[in-house]
């Protein structure tokens, strides 16, 4: 099903309503905003300036800590008294990044949620358990009114609470199951320790975004819930969840590219790169009324794909997210995202797929250690069966990051679980 003509535009057509919106956002941004105004005419730009599509590269860059620096709403580009909603980050490593909603963005919002979920094969027949905490992180709200415009029912669990979450399943008859990965992956625990005949629930699609999700961690998810499982993209400087959907195809997410511009830039020198190769992911919101943002670098690594889908859809494809420039981890001169390990870990017999990278600093030397759980039925006090294993990892790991790293092997459920996004990195550097 297509949820939307839109989603199936001739390239011409998506590029000349890509360029009509940019237009109009670029002049609202320059008569409303005075950070934009002052950005353009500090690069001596104007919105006259904006006469074809490649000219987005003329316009600069919106970072994350503009918006810190205008908190809280130093970049809304309508009166207060036209936002009807409000989120925000959550602040951990500074203030808060606010965005703000008209009537109209959250219109738009539900009908580009509805669009990804119909991707993923949702349909007024479903019963959708929310398993985002509810609050002023996007996703939970996101999904809610996305699904409920396609007609299917909202279960709003929230997060936590985990067996109550369970026996929810099995009495409300859910179908689908919208969280991040990791959670969706602590409850499977869950359901295996309450001894939970898979066979009895009506789970059959998984809606996983807010954190990188991996193959071989979809596979697992997949395995485990007996479900298709699908990626979805957001992030709440641009929208929130909506920005991109995998369909059943799985071959790339949907950027709705008629509402959010992609680009994708050499991280380093931030020129454009063509389609294909992995680079920054940029986005401009082009629809946003309360907080339009021009040209905002993400931080996210991918690469994009033009080529209509055996959907039916020919909107712009991305590439599931590989890492970020600002999580990246440099290991002794070595470039490492925590994606990587997780591929390795997932993929090999006995280990569960719950883990921490632990840095540290030995005098000049950076270390790296690995704390990855093991499976009940692998747990063993034998050293020489763990030793055995831990050799396994190293070596693979080896392979794949031309780096030393030490691994450690904890008993199951030993590591923290996290409700929100999965916390995988403990920096102990300073």
């Amino acid at each position: 099903m297509i949820w939307d003509r839109q989603e199936c535009l001739a390239r011409p057509e998506m590029e000349a309503l890509q360029l009509a919106r940019l237009q109009d956002t670029v002049h609202r941004c320059y008569e409303r905003v005075p950070f934009y105004r002052q950005t353009f005419d500090r690069v001596g730009i104007r919105p006259a300036d904006i006469k074809e599509l490649a000219d987005l590269r003329l316009l600069p860059f919106t970072v994350k800590t503009d918006l810190r620096d205008h908190y809280p709403y130093g970049l809304f580009a309508v009166p207060m008294k036209e936002v009807v909603r409000v989120h925000a980050s959550s602040g951990t490593t500074g203030k808060p990044t606010v965005v703000g909603y008209t009537k109209g963005d959250i219109e738009t919002w539900a009908e580009l949620i509805a669009r990804i979920v119909t991707l993923a094969g949702v349909t007024a027949e479903d019963i959708a358990q929310i398993c985002f905490g509810y609050g002023l992180f996007t996703g939970a709200f996101g999904l809610h009114y996305g699904l409920e415009r396609v007609g299917a029912t909202v279960v709003p669990a929230s997060g936590g609470n985990t067996e109550k979450q369970i026996m929810l399943m099995q009495d409300f008859g859910t179908t689908v199951l919208v969280g991040t990965p990791s959670y969706a992956m602590y409850m499977a625990e869950v359901a295996e320790s309450m001894k939970v005949d898979r066979s009895t629930l009506s789970l059959r699609l998984g809606l996983f975004g807010a954190e990188p999700c991996s193959e071989e961690l979809r596979r697992e998810l997949e395995r485990r819930w007996g479900i298709l499982a699908t990626d979805n993209y957001g992030l709440s400087e641009v929208i929130g969840p909506g920005v991109a959907g995998e369909c059943q195809y799985k071959c790339g997410l949907h950027i709705n590219e008629d509402h959010f511009i992609p680009e994708i830039l050499d991280p380093v020198t931030l020129e454009p790169l063509p389609y294909g190769e992995e680079g920054e992911l940029v986005l401009t919101a082009v629809t946003k009324e309360a907080l339009p943002v021009i040209r905002y670098r993400t931080r996210d690594i991918t690469s994009l794909d033009p080529t209509p889908c055996a959907c039916g859809r020919t909107t712009v494809r991305m590439r599931k997210v590989t890492g970020r420039t600002d999580d990246m981890l440099v290991i002794r001169g070595v470039n490492v995202f925590p994606s990587q390990i997780e591929s390795v870990l997932v993929e090999m017999d006995g280990l569960a797929p719950q883990y921490q990278l632990v840095v540290t600093r030995k005098g000049f030397l950076d270390e790296l250690e690995v704390q990855v759980e093991m499976t009940e039925q692998y747990f063993t006090d034998r050293f020489r069966d763990l030793e055995a294993l831990e050799h396994r990892i190293r070596q693979r790991l080896q392979s794949i990051l031309s780096l030393n790293a030490k691994v450690r092997l904890v008993e199951p459920k030993s590591l923290t679980r996290f409700e929100g996004k999965a916390r995988r990195v403990v920096d102990l550097r300073g």
